[in-house]
């Protein structure tokens, strides 16, 4: 196997190298109440190639005048980036056709402003999707679940992009590594520290998941879908850190002095319960079911399936936490 890009590996700025690529269609509506008109709207996506930090963009159409405002937005909070890498729109096979066209027919004008900006605007080969493997894990962490959540409910063209804000708040917290190898240091490294320089935090809500839709006023249903993504987001992101394979040789996933998270239901956005192994058990095998870790609690036990690593205590020294968000992988 190759190595990875030096785009990939080379500490940079957030956003100096980055990837953008389109989703959708979402449908909104262009008022609250009865009577509205339903029209299609766009994701449009940027990821960082050192940081894999996220930003999200509500894109009304798929003009290129729209798709150089969502860049100038991106420009404006983000920093002018140095190279954007693109998909090229032959690669968008079984796709919607209208994403397929518009970088088709779009390529010039759009590599046009990136020339006038100082930005190298680059599209990855014809037939090569494989060469977008970051930016289309990212799309599929960022859309799966938003399709599935929203459903046949249809928001407004302010609360979708207040929803996407929220999705890319809650994919810039994810715990990458650990931030120190100091054995009280329970902080992991999330995308959000190369943004704000800590972790994103999100304002207390009461827990809406066991109330109907049609119970709640707008406020409270969009609350609802946050937490209804984060709670499915989270489950599947964490099951991709504790990779399960057929044991050819017999190696631990922990050692003491590891962080870890910790598996609870019922937390609410944002929130990651983050712990030290102090104590390994061995059972009369040799294998570790059962550890003592250290929380800003204080010392409890948990099954070791409870538990999903931050760092891989094998031989190899290569670390367990994956790159890509949910079974995406990134060329």
């Amino acid at each position: 196997m190759g190595n990875l890009p030096a785009t990939r590996v080379t500490p940079n700025l957030p956003f100096h190298v980055s990837g953008v690529d389109f989703a959708g269609p979402f449908f909104i509506t262009d008022r609250k109440g009865r009577g509205c008109k339903i029209t299609k709207c766009y994701l449009s996506l940027f990821i960082c190639f050192a940081t894999k930090a996220l930003h999200l963009e509500v894109a009304s159409d798929l003009t290129t005048d729209i798709f150089i405002l969502c860049l100038r937005h991106f420009i404006s909070r983000r920093g002018k980036p140095l190279k954007l890498y693109c998909d090229n729109g032959k690669n968008f096979v079984g796709a919607n056709n209208e994403i397929t066209n518009f970088f088709k027919f779009n390529s010039e004008s759009i590599s046009g402003f990136a020339a006038d900006e100082g930005i190298q605007f680059k599209f990855s080969p014809p037939y090569s999707p494989h060469f977008g493997g970051l930016w289309e894990a990212g799309v599929k962490s960022a859309k799966y679940h938003a399709t599935r959540i929203l459903g046949d409910k249809h928001l407004t063209f302010e609360e979708l992009s207040t929803l996407f804000a929220q999705i890319e708040a809650i994919l810039n917290s994810r715990p990458l590594t650990p931030l120190s190898s100091d054995p009280n240091d329970l902080n992991p490294l999330t995308p959000a520290h190369f943004l704000i320089g800590r972790p994103l935090t999100s304002l207390p809500s009461e827990n809406l998941l066991d109330i109907n839709l049609n119970r709640l006023d707008r406020y409270r249903c969009l609350e609802k879908l946050r937490q209804h993504l984060w709670e499915r987001w989270r489950k599947e992101y964490l099951s991709e850190l504790q990779q399960r394979h057929k044991w050819q040789v017999n190696q631990q996933a922990f050692k003491e002095g590891d962080l870890a998270i910790i598996k609870e239901a019922n937390l609410p956005p944002l929130k990651w319960r983050m712990a030290r192994i102090h104590k390994l058990y061995p059972g009369s095998d040799g294998i570790v079911r059962v550890a003592d870790v250290y929380t800003k609690n204080g010392i409890v036990r948990r099954a070791v399936h409870n538990l999903y690593p931050l760092t891989n205590s094998s031989t190899t020294g290569a670390p367990q936490n994956p790159e890509h968000f949910e079974g995406g992988g990134g060329c």
